[in-house]
């Protein structure tokens, strides 16, 4: 029998990449990337010239379908297999990313009756506009202690789909009116990819408040919320929910001609990039915890019972290996706080050394913070400078660094914000393993652990763990492959289970990050010193955070 490939598509905030996957051994044949023609919709309407207000974020759905144009073709070519050999395709995507559509599927914003009302846009995960409905929802939720606010570390966030579509509701209720099905993107796209819709456990589990026993919150709840809202589940949020694998359908005549390849090639239901990554490097068991790590963090851990664990995002049957519970708690910024201080508190001679070296200010940071011993600096920080996602659940918190002197270096202070990081993890690690959820061993993803050694051995360092490192840059489209090659099944040269896929095709670096035990000990110390500042700041003893954000809203109205 021929060698036998899959494509993973990974949707993410900027672009599409495509990558082709030989399935006897997970390495990367070819990869190729499309920017999306609309980018971020974030300032103005493209058919209009429309502004949109504060805090919006849209896309344009033909921009996923670029993807499919460009992209698969272009791999294709430039490995030269034949698309026969090609057996199955799966996609992950940014979520909760989600679009009205129509009877037909069609996106409303496609519709001239419609292109010309934000409301009938893709909105893209980090629209915020929906706070208000969010902040309602959890507040009602609370109040008539609803059984799945718990699941969700007692928030659910203006980020997923029930806020979106309420704010559709109180906004443009003739939007709401027209809309048949609202659907996340990845599901979108693979129902343009098959002709048949499917919703996947994994965005429905976290991002729509399903649940695989309870299925979605009751129509009493739906009404408390807004008496539009109550019959939402059947009507609008209708169609099955199926687990992560599972064959979605075959691809279309339409699309095999759109992409090259094949029609009938197996069609995996979608899923979301940081859950997809998790198979991609190894992880099908319990106990081992997955870092998604790039602006920010990720963290996703598979269980075999449900429990509540402060300041989850998210506990959901199937939700990133089938058969298990998948766990998700983040940090809302990692590389987004490095690169802050980068651009906003560098001094120029820092910037002027590091070009007369010929690196980059990160390196030459980065160089510098590494000759310090832990402790060293004096300097300790909160990491909360895009507030706190676990296990506080607050957007409130701002960041704090204590220590500062005359002869703070500006090495130190990028050491201690490195260190900072590692220790808002070990606060996620610890409230799971205290819980009864246990975390034995860390795995690494995404473009900060290859790239900054420094920061990896300090995470290892501060959670007294080996830490593993994912050997592709795009495990999200590895993983979404894998999905592929589930979805096609053994008999066609893929694999029964994501288990037997990921035995074969998830890898993982020969050097990993071992803790050092002098540097484990020193750390130690200073991660209790974070967590006293940690509950000061956040629980409640001392709102300054929240006061001083009063009185800049004040002064800027």
């Amino acid at each position: 029998m021929s060698q036998k490939y899959a494509i993973g598509v990974d949707y993410g905030t900027q672009s599409g990449r495509a990558v082709l996957v030989d399935l006897s051994n997970g390495s990367e044949v070819a990869d190729h990337v499309t920017p999306y023609p609309h980018g971020v919709i974030d300032e103005i309407l493209p058919t209009s010239g429309k502004p949109l207000e504060h805090d919006w974020a849209l896309q344009h759905p033909d921009d996923y379908l670029e993807v499919l144009r460009c992209s698969v073709p272009a791999v294709l070519k430039q490995s030269g297999i034949n698309p026969s050999d090609v057996i199955g395709l799966g996609i992950d995507f940014t979520a909760c990313t989600m679009l009205p559509v129509d009877e037909q599927g069609v996106p409303l914003c496609l519709k001239p009756e419609w292109r010309d009302n934000p409301h009938g846009w893709v909105k893209l995960w980090k629209h915020h506009a929906a706070q208000d409905e969010a902040d309602q929802l959890n507040a009602i939720a609370a109040e008539r202690g609803e059984r799945f606010l718990p699941r969700y570390g007692g928030k659910i966030s203006s980020e997923w789909m029930i806020a979106k579509v309420w704010q559709i509701v109180n906004e443009a209720p003739d939007v709401y009116e027209a809309t048949d099905l609202f659907t996340e993107a990845a599901d979108w796209v693979i129902s343009q990819l098959t002709g048949n819709f499917v919703r996947n456990s994994c965005t429905a589990g976290y991002k729509s408040i399903w649940h695989k026993q309870d299925g979605y919150p009751s129509k009493e709840f739906f009404k408390a919320l807004d008496p539009r809202l109550e019959n939402i589940t059947e009507t609008k949020l209708r169609g099955d929910i199926v687990p992560l694998g599972t064959k979605s359908g075959e691809l279309t005549a339409a699309m095999a001609e759109l992409t090259g390849l094949n029609a009938g090639t197996a069609i995996a239901v979608g899923n979301v990039d940081a859950h997809a990554a998790v198979p991609a490097v190894g992880v099908v068991t319990p106990g081992k915890l997955v870092m998604a790590m790039g602006t920010s963090i990720c963290h996703m851990l598979l269980g075999t019972e449900e429990v509540e664990v402060e300041g989850m995002c998210g506990v959901v049957e199937d939700g990133i290996i089938p058969g298990y519970l998948g766990y998700e708690a983040g940090q809302s910024a990692v590389g987004d706080i490095f690169e802050w201080f980068v651009e906003e508190a560098v001094p120029a001679y820092v910037k002027e050394a590091a070009a007369a070296d010929g690196v980059g200010v990160h390196q030459w940071l980065t160089e510098r913070a590494g000759a310090y011993k832990p402790g060293e600096t004096g300097l300790l920080a909160l990491d909360w400078w895009n507030g706190n996602r676990s296990v506080l659940v607050d957007t409130n918190l701002t960041g704090v660094i204590v220590g500062y002197s005359l002869l703070t270096k500006p090495e130190e202070v990028y050491r201690t914000l490195l260190e900072s990081t590692a220790f808002g993890t070990r606060k996620i690690i610890d409230a799971f393993h205290n819980n009864g959820v246990p975390v034995d061993e860390v795995y690494a993803c995404g473009g900060l652990p290859q790239r900054n050694h420094l920061l990896m051995q300090i995470y290892a360092d501060v959670t007294n763990r080996e830490i593993k490192i994912a050997d592709s840059k795009q495990t999200p489209a590895i993983g979404a492959a894998m999905f592929g090659a589930v979805a096609a099944g053994s008999a066609k040269g893929g694999y029964d289970n994501v288990v037997d896929a990921a035995k074969a095709m998830a890898r993982v670096r020969e050097e990993t990050f071992k803790p050092i035990p002098a540097n484990v000990a020193v750390y130690e110390k200073l991660y209790q010193e974070y967590s006293e500042l940690h509950d000061y700041f956040g629980r409640g003893a001392n709102d300054v955070m929240k006061r001083l954000k009063a009185l800049k809203d004040e002064a800027s109205h």
